[in-house]
């Protein structure tokens, strides 16, 4: 399962909030390097950035095993989605309500790639709420992609996100089958 999405939108915390193992992290200091490289406006207060992946697991059923694969959000280090994404069975796109631009990509790319996904909206303390019909809206979501809220730093709200994906992706796949 991929865990995408922009700079800052809790990538990192949601895989380490739902992993029963502890994460491998890829995490960097954000330096003065980064400066006019990343945008740093919207999360000033962030001080690590991950630079190849966030990698976690966990056991849904007795046999169902999902291993978690967080992207990095910066485009410099988009190259590493499609090795990522090779063999996965779907993706959660995070966004942040006051980034949604960020989200453009991220959707095209999964789009673009026919991998399942959802949007799940993280809801970041302080951050403004608004209903999902128009996130959706604004976002130019089809009317089959799922979306959701997710408090990214909940292990519970966390696990029904890679739920919902879950059932998603082997919905979409019976019916591939059953079609075919």
């Amino acid at each position: 399962m991929v865990i995408a999405g922009g700079f800052g939108v809790g990538k990192t915390t949601l895989v380490g909030s739902v992993s029963e193992i502890v994460p491998l992290r890829t995490e960097a200091l954000v330096t003065n390097e980064s400066v006019g490289v990343d945008d740093l406006a919207q999360t000033p207060a962030k001080s690590t950035t991950t630079v190849a992946m966030d990698f976690g697991r966990i056991t849904l059923a007795e046999d169902l095993v999902l291993y978690l694969f967080g992207t990095p959000g910066q485009k410099r280090f988009w190259f590493m989605w499609d090795d990522l994404v090779r063999g996965a069975i779907g993706a959660i796109v995070l966004v942040d309500t006051a980034r949604l631009d960020a989200a453009f990509a991220p959707l095209d790319y999964f789009e673009s790639k026919n991998v399942p996904f959802i949007v799940a909206v993280n809801e970041f303390e302080g951050s403004s709420r608004y209903p999902l019909h128009e996130i959706a809206e604004a976002l130019a979501l089809r009317d089959d992609v799922p979306l959701i809220t997710v408090d990214a730093r909940d292990r519970d709200s966390a696990k029904r996100a890679l739920i919902r994906i879950t059932e998603f992706s082997l919905t979409r796949l019976a019916t591939a089958q059953r079609t075919a």
